[in-house]
């Protein structure tokens, strides 16, 4: 109220403002009632009988515009009319006010009301402030706990149109920082003990420890006193803007209140001389005034004789004090009345009266033939109607102490906010220290600046934990639980395959082809290629055991050549004997085209030169067996069948035996080629690199004759098995054959079974004991004799029988 007079008063002694105008004023209390407001906002509208200007306010302040240039008052009877209200405080009281005021078109600029909903222009189109929307702190509250991690908060408040508003807004509002409330609760504005057992009760079963509280000091003060009543202890309080800076509440709950946060509206550092208007107070002055002598006598705890305020007291305690002296000063004595420390609302109400001021010199400005009325006129500032006031307010630009006032469409202006710490002096008292402010007018995660540093908190040396849920850390993923809030959740590691490189990440991301997660499942590593290299231990025993059936191979070749013209060796086919050892040292040696990195190149030679091989090896063991068989046959008397396997017919045999394999792999590879493979389904986290057969028609039907060409062979050496000893390999041949079915027929369910370079290894394996049962089967007995029984190595010893 002092602010409002004293601004009024430093606008009519100023040249540069209003030079031709004086203002004037009347203040009414509006007891925080909306009946009360109402009575009063009547009296300012329709005007009343006044002899000077009257001072009787708290809240609902009333500006009015005086005709007189030279006078503050109404000299005579003048019915003064209000043309601007200033006020309420209260939200509700103001949408009262508005609503009131609808037929009158009468401006209302409040210093305090916050409530988001009188943002509305259409439903209240006379309204102003300089107090910033909800909506703003709102955003400023929501980003201050996401800040902090409090994502599990308890959010209270009293039973008004503010607090419904802004916990409304506020629950919207958390969801896109993923702040979810614990709780909300309503508690009504009067604070009996069932309302506070209810509230106490919330808090005290509820897991999170901060709480959002909007309302006034008073109800807050009742709720201080019942939590210290049941000694609850470690609350984190964020305080609205409607208490953040309540003093008042520290004196007795300090304890509970140390480390509050809260937002509070915009600090004036100082408004010049207005510390000395309050302190100017005299009695002959005070003694106009229900407010001024109240607080006169219960700062001095005194009674003024005559006091407009006697016959509101009646008991004893007030008769009793002693008459005040006159020699009272506001000086000696520390009031939060002349505290000008925190100067915020007083502020507001500064900049409220300027609003009023600014427009009349705007409207005084109005050239004529250019206004922004009807016909392009002006408004007569000592003539005006109170809609073409609102106008110019609306459209206002101003400096005050320094700071750039302007608004919005909706009436609002600019929100800023000092984020104020609740902390301890060292004598006990309260220090409010700024910790960080929120600017609406900055880029987008730039307006909430902290300064962790220097919070105090109510517990320890860091914020307070208050999560439903522990965040997941990288490598898993969040998944909701049913019927819950959003932050109450379960955390679920991420799918095969899949990784997540967040904290609380929603969604696991699938890892590309080529890649794979690590083992915490938050990074994707190229996989791991496999294949049958020459570096690792089966490769390299494989690979020696090739070249050494090979070496073998040749040295038995050589061998053979050496005594090439023994009986043995004469009496064994000497040719088709060669032929068998160099097409077994090739079958050893593409057991090599199995190792190492497949390529598409290595595949087409791969299975075409495995199956061509052991073709040619086992149509030689049936060029021999037919003749070791026919020949014994040719020694019946007048058979012929012999001069159908000479030398020519045994090669045409041969080749006719190979070159069937040789068309089975042409049209293979013609049609669905063996290719190099990339194969992950085997082992997600390894690239097979494999040669895929193309057409398993043609693989099997590769292996399938080879087959058919060992069978045929086993037949013919088994009916050779009873041939005279000496002079047989027909045994030897059917003992290789047994090793070769045994090794191919156990090879067919181990490589269908098995993946990778292991399927590489066990076809390797198969090629290597197969050739090697063929290899020790028939020549190890001939090189037996050779070296180690070179006596038996004559012709009477071979035709002993």
């Amino acid at each position: 109220m002092q602010t409002m007079v004293f601004a009024i008063k430093e606008i009519n002694q100023r040249s540069d403002l209003l030079p031709q105008l004086k203002l004037g004023f009347h203040i009414r209390d509006s007891c925080d009632d909306i009946p009360v407001s109402l009575r009063a906002l009547l009296v300012l509208a329709n005007g009343q009988p006044e002899r000077s200007t009257t001072e009787s306010l708290n809240r609902a302040e009333g500006v009015e515009r005086n005709i007189s240039d030279s006078t503050l008052g109404c000299d005579a009877v003048h019915r003064a009319v209000s043309h601007v209200i200033i006020g309420d405080a209260a939200s509700g009281v103001s949408m009262a006010l508005l609503r009131s005021l609808g037929s009158f078109h009468i401006p209302l600029v409040s210093y305090f009301a916050s409530c988001s909903c009188l943002s509305n222009q259409r439903e209240f189109p006379t309204f102003m402030r300089t107090m910033p929307s909800d909506a703003f702190q709102i955003r400023a509250l929501a980003q201050l706990v996401s800040y902090f991690g409090w994502t599990w908060v308890g959010v209270i408040g009293v039973n008004s149109d503010y607090a419904r508003f802004a916990i409304l807004l506020f629950l919207q509002e958390s969801v896109k920082y993923g702040v979810c409330a614990a709780y909300t609760h309503l508690y009504p504005v009067t604070l009996g003990q069932q309302a506070l057992d209810e509230l106490l009760g919330i808090i005290q079963m509820a897991s999170s420890k901060v709480i959002i509280n909007f309302s006034s000091e008073s109800e807050m003060q009742g709720i201080l006193t019942e939590i210290r009543k049941r000694n609850i202890k470690g609350l984190q309080w964020i305080a609205s803007e409607a208490w953040a800076t309540a003093t008042t509440l520290w004196e007795n709950s300090g304890d509970l209140l140390m480390g509050t946060l809260g937002f509070a509206i915009r600090r004036a550092d100082v408004i010049p001389g207005l510390k000395q208007h309050l302190l100017g107070l005299r009695p002959p002055y005070i003694h106009k005034s229900a407010f001024l002598a109240e607080l006169w006598e219960e700062t001095f705890n005194c009674r003024l004789n005559g006091s407009v305020n006697s016959h509101y007291h009646g008991t004893g305690n007030y008769l009793d004090r002693e008459p005040c002296k006159g020699t009272e000063n506001l000086n000696d004595v520390y009031s939060a009345y002349s505290d000008v420390t925190q100067l915020r609302v007083s502020y507001n109400v500064y900049k409220a009266v300027y609003l009023v001021a600014h427009a009349l010199e705007d409207m005084s400005n109005c050239k004529v033939g250019m206004g922004p009325f009807l016909n392009d006129t002006c408004a007569d500032p000592k003539n005006f109607k109170p809609w073409q006031l609102i106008y110019y307010m609306k459209r206002a630009n101003f400096s005050a102490l320094g700071e750039i006032i302007n608004f919005d469409q909706n009436g609002d202006p600019i929100a800023y906010y000092d984020l104020v710490n609740w902390q301890r002096k060292p004598d006990g008292s309260l220090n409010l220290v700024k910790v960080g402010f929120y600017d609406a007018s900055s880029p987008a995660g730039q307006s909430l600046i902290i300064n962790d540093s220097v919070i105090q908190w109510p517990v320890g040396k860091q914020a307070l934990r208050s999560v439903c849920s522990d965040s997941c850390p990288p490598g898993s993923r969040i998944a909701r639980r049913k019927g819950e809030p959003m932050c109450c959740f379960d955390c679920v590691p991420c799918a095969e395959g899949e990784v997540s490189n967040n904290t609380d990440s929603l969604e696991c991301s699938r890892c590309s082809e080529d890649t794979w997660p690590n083992k915490a499942r938050d990074l994707c590593i190229p996989k791991v290629t496999e294949y049958l290299s020459y570096h690792e231990l089966t490769g390299i025993l494989l690979c020696g055991v090739s070249v050494l059936g090979a070496c073998i191979s040749l040295s038995i070749i050589g061998m053979f050549l050496t005594y090439k013209d023994t009986p043995l060796v004469r009496a064994n086919n000497m040719e088709l004997s060669f032929l068998l050892l160099m097409f077994l040292a090739v079958c050893f040696l593409v057991g090599l085209l199995f190792i190492g990195e497949p390529s598409d190149w290595f595949c087409y030679i791969r299975y075409p030169a495995f199956g061509i091989s052991f073709a040619l090896c086992i149509s030689c063991l049936l060029a021999k067996t037919a003749v070791v068989l026919m020949a014994f046959r040719s020694t019946l008397p007048g058979s012929t069948v012999m001069k159908w396997f000479g030398p020519n017919q045994q090669r045409a045999s041969v080749l006719l035996g190979t070159a069937v394999q040789v068309i089975i792999c042409l049209i293979w590879l013609l049609t669905s080629p063996p290719h190099a493979n990339n194969n992950t389904n085997y082992h997600r986290a390894t690239i097979i690199i494999e040669c895929v057969t193309g057409s398993e028609v043609g693989f099997w039907c590769v292996l399938g004759y080879i087959g058919i060409l060992a069978c045929m062979c086993f037949i013919m050496a088994f009916l050779a098995r009873k041939l005279p000893d000496n002079f047989n390999e027909a045994k030897f041949i059917t003992f290789s054959m047994l090793i070769f079915f045994a090794v191919w027929i156990t090879f067919i369910p181990v490589y269908v079974s098995t993946a990778g370079k292991y399927t590489v290894a066990v076809h390797i394996f198969a090629i290597l004991a197969s050739a090697n049962g063929l290899l020790f089967c028939i020549f190890a007995p001939k090189c037996y004799i050779i070296i180690f029984k070179p006596e038996k190595n004559n012709k009477k010893t071979l035709m002993q029988r």
